[in-house]
């Protein structure tokens, strides 16, 4: 039996493209590898459906901030343990019973990938 080169090349080219379509869907691969986790940290605290870290607090280059919450600056000298930092992302309760800061890790309003990526960004500030 012969086959049609023209078949083989059609064949080829459609496991090509087959093989690059099922690497988007690979887990933890993303056509952003080379964006930085600080970056990355910044894209979801400014993401309204995300982080939303505006809503409530002025952050360099963030447009319609809040006043709610304290300004982010200066956070290496206000947190000076970056644990420190992460904790209050993660749940600012802990420090003050009386915050209206939503416990972003305890209600996993954010994935910890995504608040270490948030911590990673508000330390640069």
């Amino acid at each position: 039996m012969r086959t049609h080169p023209g078949i083989l090349k059609t064949a080829g080219s459609a496991l090509a493209l087959a093989g690059s379509l099922a690497l988007l869907s690979v887990p933890g691969l993303s056509l952003a590898a080379d964006t930085s986790v600080v970056d990355q940290g910044k894209a979801i605290a400014f993401d309204r459906k995300k982080g939303n870290c505006l809503a409530c607090h002025q952050i360099e280059g963030g447009k319609l901030a809040g006043n709610i919450g304290p300004p982010l600056v200066a956070m290496q000298a206000r947190y000076p343990d970056k644990a420190k930092l992460r904790a209050q992302i993660w749940d600012a309760t802990r420090a003050n019973s009386n915050t209206i800061m939503p416990p972003f890790g305890r209600q996993q309003i954010l994935s910890e990938s995504d608040i270490d990526k948030i911590v990673e960004f508000i330390y640069t500030l």
